[in-house]
């Protein structure tokens, strides 16, 4: 697996994937039946693709480009609703578990550099268990929300116990379900505001594709909402390049998926981080666990980490855009390659260089994504995630759409007991 194919953005000009995007997710599907990697898949009846455990997940793959522009408009319409839940406020706190919690991640840094206020990403969890360590600790602060379902036990407790113990906080959930407890329970309720998105980014599979990346994109809008059309030409750069990303990146990706390793780092800078987690949650998850994964920073990973890194792990490099901080990145992947540690490795950036481009072993996954910066490309970093645990899964025998086959894991977090301060339930 060795040099470079470039996911190029004005590929299909003729208006099918790429220079114009189909109207419907049955269009995006049909303009990938010619993809090599997809082909074979997407020709089986959708009853037999559900039959084989891979149809929600390869549908809400492929829909995500176009599901970007919708995400993008319905927060453009929502600009009254951020104005007035962003007013006054002297913090924000980003909030999710799992993938929602990476969500947050992704966007917690720019948000941070672009309203110029202090926003951090804290599981849901931490809120419940320490809040005193992670909350700001005076003044109204904004709380986000950030949920597929909103049905997860930990979700709805948050905002519950806020509204009860900290009333200076005005809460905004994002969310992919308009019958969620998020989106239902508190619609009366003042100072609670919520933002849902097209039932489409609901995904039916077990593992979250689509609803990540189209929660990582309306948290970005939050910062974007007294410049609008800042977040349409975001939204239309990345759907080019994510519609380029499935129809010259997938079989690559799939072959490198299929070539074999037990374990798989990631690696990404600040808000990159954010999406490194959610690639090896992705590589983890629909794999059942049979693939080991660990998702660092580059610079962290020479602390110890690097150990974990075998002759046969597959090494995946979310290469950073900034001058500065990718000579940071590049010195860690020649040391990678001084120590002879890792297997395969797939890098993945906009304008590689050339020593990544042309390295061997190396899958360099060069982004045309026009004006878009790091804080954008973690949706990317995060299709190449599913792509690569997608084909990995199926290559395996697992089933994508439900891949923990004893439900030790389930789309929807299990009901469990939400404790309070004085031991009440």
């Amino acid at each position: 697996m060795t040099g470079t194919t470039k996911a190029r953005s004005d590929v299909a000009s003729d208006g099918g994937l790429g220079g114009g995007l189909p109207a419907s997710v049955e269009g995006c599907l049909a303009a990938l039946g010619d993809v090599a990697a997809f082909s074979e898949l997407l020709a089986r009846p959708w009853s037999e693709q559900l039959e084989c455990g891979y149809g929600h997940t390869l549908r809400e793959i492929a829909q995500q480009p176009l599901t970007w522009l919708d995400t993008a408009a319905r927060l453009r319409h929502a600009s009254e609703v951020v104005t007035q839940s962003l007013d006054s406020v002297l913090a924000l706190v980003v909030t999710g578990s799992g993938s929602s919690l990476y969500a947050g991640e992704c966007v917690a840094p720019c948000l941070q550099a672009e309203l110029g206020l202090p926003v951090s990403a804290v599981p849901a969890g931490l809120i419940l268990t320490h809040p005193q360590t992670c909350l700001p600790p005076t003044g109204r602060f904004l709380v986000v929300s950030v949920a597929r379902s909103g049905d997860s036990p930990e979700s709805r407790a948050v905002v519950d116990w806020l509204l009860e113990s900290s009333p200076q906080a005005r809460h905004l959930v994002l969310t992919c379900n308009r019958a969620g407890a998020l989106a239902t329970v508190y619609r009366e309720r003042p100072g609670v505001r919520a933002i849902v998105l097209d039932e489409k980014t609901n995904d039916r599979s077990l593992v979250m594709t689509s609803s990540f990346t189209n929660l990582v994109l309306a948290g970005r809008a939050l910062a974007s909402v007294a410049r609008p059309e800042l977040g349409a030409a975001r939204a239309q750069a990345l759907a080019q390049a994510g519609t380029a990303m499935l129809l010259t990146q997938a079989g690559p990706l799939a072959e490198a998926a299929r070539a074999g390793f037990g374990s798989a780092v990631f690696l990404g800078s600040g808000c990159r981080l954010g999406s490194a987690r959610e690639a090896a949650l992705k590589m983890l998850e629909m794999n059942g666990g049979d693939v080991w994964t660990l998702a660092e920073s580059f610079l962290g990973l020479r602390h110890g980490p690097m150990s974990a890194i075998r002759k046969d792990t597959l090494v995946v490099a979310f290469l950073s855009s900034d001058p500065l901080v990718r000579a940071y990145e590049l010195d860690l992947l020649r040391e990678l390659d001084a120590k002879g540690v890792g297997g395969r490795r797939i890098v993945l950036g906009a304008g590689l260089p050339a020593e990544v481009a042309s390295a061997p072993g190396v899958l360099a996954v060069d982004i045309e994504a026009g004006p878009c910066g790091d804080a954008d490309l973690t949706v990317l970093d995060a299709m190449a995630g599913q792509l690569l645990g997608f084909f990995r899964c199926l290559a395996a025998g697992f089933r994508p759409d439900s891949p923990s086959e004893h439900s030790v894991i389930t789309r929807v977090v299990s009901g469990f007991a939400i404790h309070s301060r004085n031991g009440a339930r």
